[in-house]
């Protein structure tokens, strides 16, 4: 008998091995999906019009751009993207109850397509939770909410697929994700799987204008950095040379291999085109005497305030061309 009560025991304990992991899992994936559902309360459907019809609890008529919005704060900050906002006249925001409030354009960001917005409620607002977007690692599992195609509140899933994407723009570093993101989705959040924000979906990479498995989203981090300045001073005070897209590209130049940051496209105002004839297919080859790279251009912008100096090197038609800029503030 008791070498029956043993043999239960190991049995019992061998079933208990089995289903633990499981138990552990549907008790985890609960508690982010809870996560997920509480961060829902903070993302808003933004209708902007060129109408001046008055607000209730009725959807829009002949809306023109709808999009989406985060909560920020409870005093009813929001962002979104500039894009949806951009020249209209009336921009309604949708609550997640249904309400319905015009809200007043605090200021906004057309480097990184960021704008601020306020609503006043007299019911609590209900604000997002941050993570810091610096932890996320490609592979980690997300979330992206957003009003896709102006259905309402739409919840799809995916992970991260790269970080630090420039997507053409070296004033960014974008977060790559295939959970789809459509047109409407813009402004919406990027969750972990905590339910806490990592980004705010912006763009997409499609030939058509739909899904296509690669989506981008501004870091949490760069986003509040930007949304607090828009607060705080009403605009964004960046170091600006230009406005150009780079491409990183290795040549051979006497005899030797070299790594750069070959200049694609350009509008030729600023500090970069001043004083030297600088034309597509320039190469930066260093920057503040550092070799060129995405990371050390991205970085010497970021830290640097509209006066301070940057040095570059350039080769051009197979000469080097040395540049002292002086940086400016980008002016919305």
């Amino acid at each position: 008998m008791k070498f029956l009560n043993n043999k239960l025991s190991r049995i019992n304990f061998l079933i208990l091995l089995v289903i633990l992991p499981y138990l552990y899992t549907d008790m985890s994936n609960s508690k982010n999906s809870a996560g997920i559902s509480k961060a829902a309360l903070s993302v808003v459907n933004i209708i902007a019009t060129n109408s001046s019809a008055s607000s209730g609890y009725r959807v829009r008529e002949n809306q023109e751009i709808v999009g989406s919005g985060i909560i920020i704060s409870d005093d009813g900050y929001i962002i979104t993207n500039l894009h949806i906002i951009d020249r209209k006249k009336e921009i309604n925001v949708e609550l997640d109850d249904g309400r319905i409030r015009i809200a007043n354009v605090i200021g906004y960001d057309q480097r990184s397509d960021l704008a601020v917005i306020k609503i006043t409620s007299q019911e609590p607002l209900a604000p997002i939770k941050l993570a810091n977007s610096k932890s996320i690692r490609v592979g980690d599992e997300v979330f992206a909410i957003g009003n896709a195609f102006g259905l309402g509140k739409t919840f799809t899933s995916g992970i991260v697929s790269a970080t630090g994407r420039d997507y053409g723009n070296p004033y960014l570093e974008l977060i790559q994700t295939d959970a789809a993101i459509n047109p409407g989705n813009s402004g919406g959040a990027l969750l972990n799987h905590r339910g806490n924000l990592i980004g705010m979906n912006t763009k997409i990479f499609s030939k058509t204008g739909s899904y296509a498995g690669i989506g981008f989203a501004l870091p949490s981090n760069k986003m509040i950095e930007v949304a607090s300045e828009i607060i705080k001073y009403g605009s964004v005070q960046q170091s600006w040379i230009g406005d150009f897209r780079v491409k990183y590209k290795r040549f051979v130049l006497d005899n030797e291999l070299v790594y750069g940051l070959e200049i694609l496209e350009l509008k030729e105002q600023g500090p970069l085109f001043e004083g030297a004839d600088i034309k597509l297919g320039a190469i930066i080859i260093s920057i503040n005497t550092e070799a060129a790279s995405w990371e050390n251009l991205t970085a010497a912008l970021r830290n640097s305030f509209p006066g301070d100096e940057i040095s570059l090197e350039i080769i051009q038609e197979n000469k080097i061309i040395k540049k002292d800029l002086v940086t400016r503030a980008q002016t919305n």
